[in-house]
């Protein structure tokens, strides 16, 4: 028997949601504070599955911790250089890219034999771009199953030189590479091959790197230049900011059903790209107001738009259901990485926005939405993928109810979505 939860018709939203950590920050700067010298003190980290996959982890791998009685709170001793396995570990990292893929490189340092593997989407999730990287500077990989895809064993042998990564799938290939190769023995030119996707995070990794001691430098984000044997300084204490991604899903409630949604956590200063979600809103039609902790949305008259959204692929999930409350038709661009997410994203998107009643064209690497006249009900799959369940409950904005399959799901980033939801909404 699935979980199920019925959404009721939602009259109106109004009132303040205090964000959790942002997931890519939290489990980035996990590891950092793992590989720096000193105790880094990480204040509102996110307390999701994906976290807690990265500090099982970090916890097998030998790395002391204290984490507070709400998970939020966490003093990470520092190792001082790389992660070490003195015997041969196998460790269990779930559906979560953003502990696989920095982990994979990170344990390609030095030496040792660890095998990462997760779930069985894990093992459909590429790894292996990253994995020719990093054989390039020397490592020791293999493929236990699936060639190009997890599980995979590594034994260490990395050292740095020029490598080439392909940029065009996902940019937690580069991400992973960036973190570690400061640690290896010499230094690294990394070169993009394709068109690099997902910039932003970039920017978080570069900003974070900053943050714990490490500068890089980088030709217009063809070609980055990272100096061998550093070690990562912890900064003291770390803020993790508010998950941008998880405000998309309160603003665009706003924007279709506000009153005026305030989300807490992220503002102006934000190193989260998917901040410019709100600039997608504001070009719909809604109003935007901006501060330095805090992003604010009220209602306006929506109208379908067609952008290219590469630079905020996981809140630009959330525009394809704003689109049901739009006038005219909305088309989402240059998102083939949907496809390679917690579920193939494009087709589980277009094949739920069918059942709610929208006429949905699904490319290779775009959406194209023509909204109904009168949303209908349905019960809508979520894939074991957190934002599918999160984004559909923007249907409830309407005179329909709509059921969420497998509403734990959320526990991926945001165990008490669903309780913060109603904390802002009052029924028709």
């Amino acid at each position: 028997m699935v979980d199920s939860l019925t959404l009721q018709p939602v009259a109106l939203v109004d009132g303040t949601v205090n964000l959790p950590g942002s997931k890519s920050v939290s489990n980035r700067a996990l590891l950092l504070a793992a590989l720096a010298r000193g105790t880094t003190r990480l204040t509102n980290l996110l307390d999701s599955d994906d976290v807690r996959h990265m500090l099982n982890a970090l916890q097998t791998l030998g790395v002391s911790y204290q984490l507070s009685d709400d998970r939020t709170t966490c003093s990470v001793e520092g190792n001082a250089g790389p992660l070490v396995a003195t015997q041969p570990l196998e460790l269990f990292l779930g559906n979560a890219g953003t502990a696989m893929r920095p982990l994979a490189a990170a344990l390609c340092l030095g030496e040792g034999d660890v095998v990462l593997t997760g779930e069985p989407r894990m093992k459909e999730r590429p790894i292996g771009h990253l994995v020719d990287a990093l054989r390039q500077g020397g490592a020791q990989i293999d493929y236990l199953e699936q060639t190009d895809y997890p599980p995979v064993r590594l034994r260490g042998g990395f050292r740095g030189g020029d490598v080439s990564v392909d940029g065009s799938v996902s940019s937690q290939f580069l991400t992973a590479l960036l973190m570690m190769a400061p640690l290896a023995a010499q230094d690294t030119a990394i070169h993009i091959k394709g068109e690099l996707v997902s910039k932003p995070y970039i920017d978080i990794t570069l900003h974070l790197m900053s943050t714990f001691g490490v500068e890089v430098t980088h030709d217009n984000y063809r070609v980055f230049h990272i100096r061998g044997q550093q070690i990562y300084r912890s900064p003291g204490d770390y803020l993790v900011e508010g998950d941008a991604s998880s405000a998309s899903y309160f603003l665009a409630a706003a924007a279709i059903k506000g009153g005026t949604v305030r989300v807490t956590g992220i503002g102006k200063k934000s190193v989260q790209g998917d901040t410019k979600f709100a600039d997608v809103l504001e070009k719909m039609g809604a109003r935007i107001t901006w501060g330095d902790d805090f992003i604010e949305c009220s209602r306006g008259e929506l109208k379908g738009i067609d952008m290219d959204m590469n630079h905020i692929p996981d809140a630009a999930m959330t525009i394809a259901t704003t689109a049901l409350f739009a006038t005219g038709p909305t088309t989402i661009r240059n998102i083939y990485n949907w496809r390679v997410k917690e579920t193939d994203r494009l087709a589980a998107m277009a094949t739920e926005l069918r059942k709610v009643g929208a006429e949905v064209d699904e490319g290779e690497d775009y959406i194209h939405v023509v909204p109904p006249s009168q949303l209908q009900f349905a019960e809508i799959g979520t894939y074991n993928d957190h934002r599918m369940a999160m984004c559909f409950s923007l249907v409830a904005l309407s005179d329909t109810p709509v059921t969420i399959l497998d509403p734990k799901c959320t526990a991926k980033t945001f165990p008490d979505y669903f309780e913060q939801l109603a904390r802002i909404s009052q029924l028709a």
